[in-house]
Order: C-alpha cells, then sequence, then structure tokens
C-alpha cells in the first residue's frame, strides 16, 4: 500500500515581525546580506523565526519537518554566498521571477563550511519528529555560479557535487533529504555535461542513509534530461504537476520509468489560491493512475517550488491542506 507523506521543499517566507526586526539589525544593502558571521542579535533573530517555523509544522500536521531556510537571503545560492572562496557579485535575477540574489563567484575550492549543519543541529532542538533536510541540487547550484576557478563546467559541477556531499556528511540525522534542481528545467545541460549529472547527485546522495529526493520545478524535464536523471542513485524523483505540461512529465515517466517513490508538486508555491485537500488528491490519484503499472512506496505531497514567496498566512494554510490530504477520510 502506498504511503502518502505531507512535506515542503522548504524556503518558508519570514514571520512579519522577524522582516522589520532584522532589517534593522541587517541593514538594507547588498553588502549586509547574511555572511555567516552574524551577531548574537541577528541569530537570536533567526533562531526565534525558526522555532515558529517548525511550530507552524507541527501546527499544520506534516509528516516530515525542514529548518525553513530563513537564512537564506540568496535562495538556492545561500550555501556558496556563505562560503570562504566565494566572493559575491552584483545582484542576478533568480530565474524567471521577479526575486534576486547575489551572483556567488567561486574564486577557490570549495572546501567543507558547515552552515547548513549548524541549521539543521538547531532545528533538531525543536522537533522530535522526521526532520527533512533541503539542498540546492548539485547541477543547480553550479549553474546559479559563476566560476572563477575550477575552468570547465565538469570540473565545476564536480567540486560543487564534492562540496555538498562533505556538507552532507555533517548533517544530524535525517528521514529525507531533498536536493532542488530546478535548473534541470530551466537551463537544461548539454549533452556531455548531462551524462555527469547523475553522477553529480549519486556523490551527494550516498553520503547520507536517509531517503534521498531530486525535486525538480517550473514544468516539465525535457527527455533528455530525465533519461539521464534516471541513473542518479536516489529514492524519488519529484515532479511539478502544478506548471508547465504534465503531459510531458508523463510521456518520461511511462517511456523511461521512474523511481519507487516520488515526489508530486501539487500545490502552486507562488500563487496564493489555497487549493482544499480533495483537489490535492485528485492530483495525486491523477498521476498514480496515469501508470497503472507501477505501485509506489511513497508519494510525497509537496508544494511545487519553495513557498518563500507567499505571505505567512497563505504559506500556513498550504501546510494545513498538504497535511489533510494524506488522510483516509479525504475523498478526491
Amino acid at each position: 500500500m502506498t504511503e502518502l507523506v505531507a512535506t515542503t521543499p522548504g524556503l518558508f517566507p519570514l514571520p512579519d515581525w522577524a522582516k522589520g526586526e532584522l532589517s534593522d539589525l541587517k541593514g538594507h544593502q547588498k553588502g549586509d546580506l547574511i555572511s555567516g558571521d552574524e551577531g548574537e542579535e541577528i541569530v537570536a533573530a533567526y533562531d526565534r523565526a525558526r522555532s515558529e517555523a517548525v511550530d507552524d509544522q507541527h501546527d499544520a500536521g506534516l509528516d516530515r519537518v525542514v529548518e525553513g531556510q530563513l537564512r537564506w537571503d540568496d535562495m538556492l545560492a545561500h550555501p556558496l554566498t556563505v562560503h570562504d572562496s566565494v566572493e559575491t557579485g552584483g545582484i542576478v535575477r533568480y530565474y524567471d521571477n521577479n526575486n534576486f540574489y547575489r551572483d556567488p563567484q567561486i574564486r577557490g575550492e570549495l572546501d567543507f563550511s558547515g552552515d547548513v549543519a549548524r541549521e539543521l543541529d538547531a532545528a533538531t532542538e525543536l522537533t522530535e519528529g522526521p526532520l527533512q533536510a533541503v539542498l540546492p541540487g548539485p547541477y543547480s547550484l553550479a549553474d546559479l555560479a559563476t566560476d572563477e576557478h575550477y575552468g570547465s563546467d565538469e570540473e565545476l559541477l564536480a567540486g560543487v557535487s564534492e562540496f555538498l556531499a562533505g556538507e552532507v556528511a555533517a548533517f544530524p540525522d535525517h528521514e529525507t533529504l531533498f536536493l532542488l534542481e530546478p535548473s534541470l528545467v530551466e537551463s537544461p545541460p548539454d549533452d556531455d555535461l548531462a551524462e555527469r549529472v547523475p553522477e553529480a547527485i549519486s556523490t551527494v546522495a550516498t553520503e547520507t542513509d536517509a531517503d534521498v529526493v531530486v525535486h525538480s520545478y517550473w514544468g516539465a524535464l525535457d527527455e533528455k534530461t530525465y533519461a539521464h536523471l534516471m541513473d542518479s542513485e536516489v529514492e524519488a524523483l519529484g515532479f511539478d504537476l502544478v506548471a508547465g505540461d504534465r503531459d510531458e512529465t508523463l510521456y518520461n515517466v511511462t517511456e523511461y520509468g521512474t523511481t519507487s517513490d516520488v515526489a508530486l508538486g501539487l500545490v502552486d508555491g507562488q500563487n496564493t489560491r489555497v487549493e482544499s485537500a480533495e483537489t490535492i488528491r485528485e492530483r495525486v490519484d491523477w498521476f498514480t493512475e496515469q501508470v497503472p503499472a507501477q505501485e509506489f512506496d511513497t508519494v510525497y505531497l509537496t508544494s511545487n517550488t519553495e513557498l518563500f514567496y507567499l505571505p505567512v498566512s497563505k504559506y500556513r494554510e498550504k501546510l494545513g491542506t498538504l497535511a489533510a490530504a494524506t488522510t483516509p477520510e479525504v475523498e478526491a
């Protein structure tokens, strides 16, 4: 029987009180953003916000609890922008939306940082439930960076994957690891690099005993990218059933198969309209009915994208409907 697991890909919106308080503490310029060496008052404010984010997930009834990544001023680029071997350049548009991040310019070897592990250590003190870690996938993180050190796309991807693997090795116990890979949709690798992506992802995934989910979003993967991705050593692939062409996703799954577990992006992480639990289950049933030859062990019910785009009230409502959709009494 398939287990339905309610979770999210993390990156939550800051509570309103925290936005004001942290703006006053940090300043308003590019140079005032998180660098990894924040003062005590800033650390304390983020600690309170993290506790609130964990409480939100407990209150909603989610099956996996994420840390929330509330410190990530630079969205997915954060693990690089706080690294000692990286200098931050100008402001760059975050994919095709109205958010921006500092250009992470890699100037030296990406050795161990431990920044995300420290965040997760703090989260373990706030929850006894199953913890889910979240990281950018190696391809997306390399795609968002400017390389001034490795010299080729292939060496950059390998360096980023080794860096992320070292970070994962330092994580506290966690049940699930989501690797977020929107660049596989938005900026697919060329033929030579596509062959390297499964190895890069597997390098990261094999550093944990947790179930690893590669979650792509903002549409469907192209056929070539999907076929290569199936060679990754992970438990689950994630599919965006909100944005883009669902039929293209279905074609990939039926043509090349898929993993025994899947993550389904079922609620819109960028739209304030709150989906009902019944609508979410209907989307789950639609997907599973299209591949009747395969019974999934686990289906992760999640938003298609990160949730930081939403007002806090709407993000909390969406957490609640995701959790409600896993209950037996909900019918599509």
